[in-house]
């Protein structure tokens, strides 16, 4: 092959004629195809899987071997071919189409489909290791001697090998590394001469157009590990600040400026002219992209811990939604999102509050990503299912909103803007009538089932009352909360709740608080009362009037005394009542629990109400014994004890001032109680030293603590437990299983019996229009008519339940 092409030489040192240019170009593409075939490319692939089990330094230096043989076998032809394309006079009438450029991509895709129409992993392993190599000592640090990168702390490679590379090169010859040493000192001082033989093997890959197919895999893989290491090293869990300018600089410098190197040769010399900046600049694109794409995929990971740390998070959202703009992982980071907040988020575990608090925040951040919210709808969907599914969901809304320690919601329920609920107009629409220039249509991920972007709120309390869909659950829940604040303090300052009220009917309405404005001036009326029944002893005075029965709830604040000699002689001052006077259709329903009050307490009762008929001539009272709020001073033989306990406890205490001893039956006979339910009342008692079980059932009062040692006579405050901060009313899902009661004795009545699948469906069929009710269980329904077994309203047998034969009933 050689002759051949030197006999082409030398054919072209003499004059030709135009007409025989064709024949020498296919003549000389002839010659190099079939040296290709037959001696260069055999002898290269040779070179290089020649030496297997090597090393990277040995793999990298046996490639740079390689590469130098293979472009001294191809030297001659591309000088043939750049010869063709400069000798001016063989040229000068040639059509502009098959100018000498045409016919040097001819010559190198020649070369390139004959020689690297296929490669192997030796091969890439060799060109990932050179170029790697190359790519750390470009930034000044020593790549780790296996094929694996690992980073230290400040960014640079570890590395305990030394290397060294010696070249002798000669243009005219190949030029090899001569490796001295073995084992790890296989090269010494390979920085410098790395660089050089860097920059030589590129500038001759580009001359044989062999440098996008050689290099382009191995730089695209080597770059994407190491921007994917940067920006894990620089932006993990970093929420507080942005790095999008600073990432986008570092590509530019530090990854771009190592490209020039290769498309453009070393120290700024360029090789390729236009052609390099095009390739740069699509270079750039990808790595760009491919950057944006990193950044937005590691965010994407840690969203539920940005959502969590919001607003301090606020700038790695804004990095986020810009990374959405430039690469297409929206679907991405909706289905992490969801699988985030239904591991982490939606299980028993976690408290109804603790959920709430991270939705709000979910709110809030995803709106900073998608203002058209369908982010939110699609993420959050889960979570308010779920919420659906908890019974406190609605008093953990209404609390929050109603406590001046959550600063969030509070905040959110002193906007003025009224609720926007789906099953009515949005307040939005009207803004959309009016500007319909403003527009924009829904991203495609949108579900097209749902509201507009224009119609959706992006108003918190909105989404929170959406849960359920309902303005009427969240109004009968706050008027169970306000009763409970109200019954369980016996509080008569009610600012703060007034204040709440008026906050909430600009959110609700007023006609669906109507009944919580007269809750409150229950409370105001009380007091009044309370004051003028004790200035006048029973005397009349004008007060307002009620158009209404009125239900009395009672509040107790008792100053007892007890002396030494209890309960011989114990002495007892007269009890002061305060009175807290409830109009009964308008307060939610109140928890039942029969009790019979100690005698001197129901004394006291029958005086109040006399006076009460005395003021009020055609109204009376009618108490409710088992609510209230009693405090006593109890003083025995070695201490006092002052608290705050329910009616219940009192009477309890009470009983032992006549005697000292009482078993569990005789109490239970006297105060008409159960002896389960008096039994763990009792306990508090115990659990304060004043009462002792000795023997079984029979309890003894205790006058002497003789663990006290010095601190007789010492006063000591006790805190009540958490028994006595039981709400007041019936809880919601209690007052709703009570209602549908009686459509299960319908139901019952008329099927004679059916399983607890069946009552259900059909609940939900007739009696669950609603989603106040649509949140009772069919879990929870068995519980409720298990319990109307055991208290022998229905029978359980066989799977199914039906009601007990009446007496004589056949």
């Amino acid at each position: 092959m050689m002759g051949e092409l030197e006999e082409l030489q030398s054919l072209l040192h003499q004059p030709l004629e135009e007409e025989y240019l064709p024949e020498i170009k296919d003549w000389f593409l002839s010659i190099l195809r079939r040296d290709i075939l037959a001696n260069i490319g055999p002898s290269f692939w040779e070179l290089i899987s020649s030496n297997t089990e090597q090393s990277e330094e040995e793999d990298v230096s046996g490639f740079v071997s390689a590469m130098n043989v293979l472009f001294a076998k191809l030297r001659p032809y591309m000088d043939v071919a750049d010869h063709l394309s400069k000798k001016r006079e063989l040229f000068e009438e040639m059509k502009p189409s098959d100018d000498a450029t045409g016919f040097q991509v001819k010559v190198q895709t020649v070369i390139r489909a004959l020689l690297l129409h296929r490669t192997t992993a030796k091969f890439q392993s060799c060109v990932q290791g050179f170029y790697r190599k190359a790519f750390w000592s470009f930034h000044g640090n020593k790549p780790s001697n296996s094929s694996t990168i690992l980073n230290n702390s400040d960014g640079a490679i570890s590395n305990s090998s030394d290397v060294k590379m010696d070249e002798t090169l000669d243009e005219e010859e190949n030029s090899v590394w001569e490796t001295k040493g073995t084992g790890d000192n296989i090269m010494e001082g390979y920085g410098s001469n790395i660089t050089e033989h860097f920059h030589r093997i590129n500038k001759n890959l580009y001359t044989t157009g062999l440098l996008e197919r050689v290099c382009g895999e191995a730089v695209t893989s080597i770059i994407h590990v190491r921007i994917e290491e940067f920006v894990e090293e620089r932006c993990k869990g970093e929420f507080e600040q942005s790095f999008i300018k600073d990432l986008e600089q570092w590509l530019n410098t530090q990854v771009m400026g190592w490209l020039r190197t290769i498309f453009d040769g070393d120290q700024g010399e360029t090789s390729s002219g236009q052609s390099s900046s095009q390739t740069l600049s699509k270079w750039n694109e990808r790595l760009t992209y491919f950057l944006y794409q990193t950044y937005a995929k590691l965010r994407i990971r840690e969203l539920f811990n940005i959502i969590v740390e919001y607003p301090d998070s606020h700038p790695a959202l804004e990095d986020l939604k810009e990374s959405l703009r430039k690469t297409d992982l929206r679907s991405r980071l909706i289905q992490s999102l969801r699988v985030a907040m239904e591991t982490r988020l939606l299980h028993p575990g976690v408290n109804t509050s603790d959920i709430l608090t991270q939705y709000v925040s979910s709110i809030r951040a995803l709106q900073v990503l998608d203002s058209t919210g369908v982010i939110l709808e699609l993420v959050c969907e889960p979570v308010r299912s779920y919420l659906r599914t908890r019974d406190d969901t609605v008093r953990c809304i209404v609390s929050s909103l109603t406590d001046e320690g959550n600063s969030d919601l509070a905040d959110e329920l002193a906007k003025s803007n009224p609720l926007n609920i789906h099953e009515g107009q949005g307040a939005d629409d009207g803004e959309e009538e009016g500007d319909p220039f403003k527009w924009e249509p829904d991203p495609v991920d949108a579900d097209p089932g749902q509201k507009l972007s224009s119609q959706r709120s992006s108003d918190i309390l909105s989404m929170l009352v959406n849960i359920y869909g309902s303005r009427e659950l969240f109004v009968n829940e706050y008027r169970s909360l306000l009763a409970d604040r109200i019954l369980t303090h016996f509080n008569f300052d009610t600012d703060r709740e007034v204040r709440n009220l008026e906050l909430l009917k600009l959110r609700f309405g007023e006609s669906q608080l109507h009944h919580c404005e007269v809750m409150l001036k229950d409370v105001a009326d009380s007091r009044r009362c309370n004051a003028n029944i004790k200035s006048a002893k029973g005397g009349k005075k004008d007060v307002d009037d009620k158009e209404n029965k009125e239900e009395t709830q009672e509040q107790e604040e008792e100053d007892e005394n007890v002396d030494d000699d209890l309960p011989d002689g114990g002495k007892r001052e007269n009890l002061d009542f305060k009175a807290m006077i409830l109009s009964a259709q308008f307060w939610p329903n109140l928890k039942e629990e029969k009790l019979s009050l100690h005698s001197k307490v129901q004394t006291q009762l029958d005086k109040y109400t006399k006076s009460y008929e005395a003021l009020k001539a055609t109204r009376t009272l009618f108490w409710k014994p088992n609510l209230g709020q009693v405090t006593l001073e109890l003083e025995l033989k070695d201490r006092t004890v002052s608290l705050a306990v329910s009616p219940l406890h009192a009477t309890i205490i009470m009983h032992f001032e006549e005697k000292e001893k009482w078993t569990i039956q005789e109490l239970s006979g006297v105060m008409q109680v159960p002896s389960t339910t008096l039994r763990r009342k009792i306990a508090f008692w115990q659990s304060q030293g004043l009462l002792k079980e000795d023997p079984t059932d029979c309890f003894t009062l205790v006058e002497e603590d003789s663990g006290r040692g010095s601190k007789e006579g010492a006063d000591e405050v006790i805190i009540e437990s958490d028994d006595e901060t039981e709400s007041a009313t019936a809880s919601t899902q209690s007052q709703t299983l009570h209602v549908f009661w009686s459509y299960i004795e319908g139901m019952l009545t008329n099927l004679n019996s059916l399983p607890i699948e069946r009552i259900h469906a059909m609940l939900k069929m007739f009696a669950m229009p609603g989603p106040a009710t649509s949140e009772i269980s069919e879990h929870e329904l068995k519980l409720f008519l298990d319990k109307k077994v055991k208290e022998q309203e229905l029978i359980f047998s066989g799977g199914f339940y039906k009601l007990p034969k009446a007496d004589g009933q056949l």
